[in-house]
């Protein structure tokens, strides 16, 4: 079980990634699978115990992921006492496809890129089940809530462990499933279970980017594992390698809501507030930013697949903020602003080698603190009778103190305020964003503005104005049960930025995406951090003087702007969707129904027809009587008689 694979060991220098020799699955790598199988047999346990397991099922739902957040740290620290070329370790666990000269194992790869996310996924996982001892004490479901939580938790798990892309497509699915049944959770709502089928079909598009691509790697290359893929890839053509970056970013669309796939994000609200923590900040929205930054051996080699990657982003990052102007719903303003940060992820995977290192930087300080709004928001709803819509909150900071301050370490970090984690990490991408273009800096600062004001406008609304509770709302803080994770992801939404400390970040992932050469911006760095805290700034000031120094209504204006219609209807993603896609598709369907009622089983049936009426001529003939078949016998004689006289007379 604890036997090395061959991982990443001969990588071409146009991918710019060193060579590596993977080490030996020893000591506390050999329990690797162990990180995986957790939370998977507690998933098990959950779901098939039935209400054996109600009095102590959440208990043990959050035990086994914490078990494999401790593995995960102990694998951290042992890597960290390894030389820099022993940090890749493979794990065959056993052989999982064979077909003649194709062979897949079930092998895992734990090096500095995997083990950051089992950290993270673990971690962040952990607190989050915490909190949902609390959060769903009086569900009568909790227990199937925590065995749903369990699998999300291994399918990432195994998602990013994976030595093989039919690994990576593996967890990739079960994620899917997984996500369906967390975010129907609530299935007598109708909303719930139209934003659960709503969220898995949208990803099954993208999933068919995905497992095309994984098949165009097995014809092109002869195998699906990343060291045969990375050995090959600078030795494939340039269409060929665009095609298969080009489907991988599709994949990367689907998971990570990215335009054009971006439409189910928002209805996945409609799940537990502890899901959207879930599925927002550390699990499946990362997952695309992980599959691009896992394959930068072949977007090293597909120039335009790396361009659309770019302008995937771009577009990404200002329409997801955009939206979160408008919403009212404070989940919902969430989720545009998780869509955003996850364009400006992606951007930096997008902008090579000189951004892969803080695109997962920001991934990780984004799962900070925004985990820590999400559950804050869960807080607050909490704190009001389950209500969503910032317009019936206001002056919540005094009712709610613990939640408030902590929700306000999320705020700072995720608009960029100095010396919060925000500020090192996404600062870090509009940096090597004017590095390459100065068009896409420009575009991602005013991104940056864009979140400042709508976040802003989010905590005056919530925490600030005038209170506007409904009847009967009287608003208390969370058990504690709840408010202990959002103290210490409040903390690390304030001290995220100490992993830029001496370039640890970049350093750290040199093993797997290469040695980073940074161009310098065209203007020197101190003034385009003072540029980017100053558009930061007048963000913030707008929203203060739109709302912050004005009557807050209790229900939402009518009277507004075509762009204000136009951010609240999410920019008409679904009109879109539904014009270019669901009625092109539905007049396809229909047209191939006409053609096959009218053509193909008219043709069918005519045949069937035509016998018919052959038989029925037939039919008559056969009337039964002897003296109509003597009469037909001696008319056929004398017919044969007078051709025969007058073949013998010619």
């Amino acid at each position: 079980m604890s036997s090395p694979i061959p991982l990443l060991s001969s990588l071409a220098a146009e991918t710019h990634v060193p060579v590596v020799s993977p080490g030996t699955a020893d000591g506390v790598f050999s329990l690797a699978w162990l990180v995986i199988v957790l939370p998977l047999a507690g998933a098990a346990i959950l779901l098939l115990g039935g209400r054996r397991t109600n009095a102590w099922g959440h208990l043990l739902g959050t035990a086994t992921v914490a078990g494999s957040f401790v593995l995960g740290l102990l694998m951290f620290f042992s890597m960290l006492g390894r030389e820099v070329g022993e940090r890749q370790v493979g794990q065959h666990l056993f052989t999982w496809i064979e077909a003649g000269g194709f062979t897949v194992g079930m092998d895992l790869l734990v090096d500095p890129l995997s083990i950051l996310f089992v950290l993270l996924i673990t971690g962040v996982g952990s607190l989050i089940h915490l909190y949902s001892i609390g959060y769903m004490a009086h569900d009568e479901r909790r227990r199937r809530f925590f065995g749903y939580l369990n699998l999300f938790i291994a399918a990432m798990l195994m998602l990013v462990l994976a030595a093989d892309y039919l690994g990576i497509f593996l967890g990739w699915e079960g994620v899917g499933l997984a996500s369906y049944l967390l975010i129907g959770f609530w299935q007598h709502k109708p909303s719930a279970a139209a934003a659960a089928k709503k969220a898995f079909v949208m990803n099954r598009i993208g999933d068919i980017g995905m497992s095309l691509a994984i098949m165009l790697m097995f014809v092109t290359f002869g195998t699906t594992a990343f060291a045969g893929v990375s050995a090959a890839a600078s030795g494939g053509s340039e269409n060929t390698m665009n095609a298969i970056g080009l489907l991988l970013l599709l994949g990367a669309c689907g998971k990570s809501a990215q335009v054009p796939l971006q439409a189910w994000l928002l209805d996945a609200m409609e799940g537990p507030t502890p899901v959207s923590a879930l599925i927002h900040a550390a699990t499946m929205v990362t997952a695309g930013v992980y599959l691009v930054t896992r394959s930068n051996f072949i977007f090293e080699n597909a120039p335009v697949a790396q361009t659309a990657v770019v302008a995937v982003a771009v577009v990404t990052l200002l329409w997801g903020a955009i939206i979160g102007c408008a919403k009212d719903d404070i989940k919902k303003v969430l989720a545009g602003s998780t869509m955003s940060q996850i364009g400006y992820m992606m951007l930096g995977a997008g902008l090579g080698v000189a951004g892969y290192a803080f695109a997962i930087f920001h991934l990780l300080t984004h799962g900070f603190f925004k985990a820590n709004m999400f559950l804050g928001a869960g807080s607050v709803m909490h704190a009001t009778d389950d209500d969503v819509d910032m317009r019936h909150y206001g002056a919540l900071a005094r009712a709610v103190p613990i939640t408030f301050l902590t929700f306000a370490m999320g705020y700072l970090a995720i608009i960029g305020f100095p010396g919060f984690s925000g500020f090192w990490s996404k600062d870090k991408i509009i940096e090597t964003a004017f590095a390459d273009n100065v068009w896409i800096g420009v575009a991602a600062t005013i991104g940056a503005g864009v979140t400042a004001f709508y976040m802003t406008r989010l905590m005056l609304m919530t925490f600030f104005t005038k209170e506007r509770w409904e009847p009967g709302v009287h608003p208390h803080e969370s058990p504690k049960v709840m408010t202990i994770p959002l103290m210490v992801l409040a903390a690390l939404s304030l001290l995220g930025g100490l992993l830029l400390a001496g370039n640890w970040i970049t350093d750290w992932l040199t093993p797997v995406v290469g040695e980073a050469h940074h161009e310098h911006p065209p203007i020197p760095a101190w003034a385009l951090t003072l540029i980017i805290v100053v558009v930061v700034a007048a963000g913030v000031a707008v929203a203060w003087f739109t709302i912050g120094r004005t009557e807050v209504p209790r229900e939402a204006p009518t009277d507004v702007s075509v762009f204000t219609r136009a951010a609240r209807a999410d920019l008409y993603g679904d009109a879109i969707n539904e014009g270019l896609v669901i009625n092109p598709g539905r007049h396809a369907v229909t047209g191939l129904m006409a053609f096959d009622t009218s053509v193909i089983d008219a043709a069918v049936e005519g045949q069937a027809s035509g016998v018919s009426g052959l038989a029925m001529v037939y039919r008559k003939v056969q009337n039964g009587f002897v003296r109509s078949y003597a009469l037909s016998i001696l008319v056929g004689a004398a017919l044969v008689v007078a051709v025969m006289l007058v073949v013998n007379a010619g």
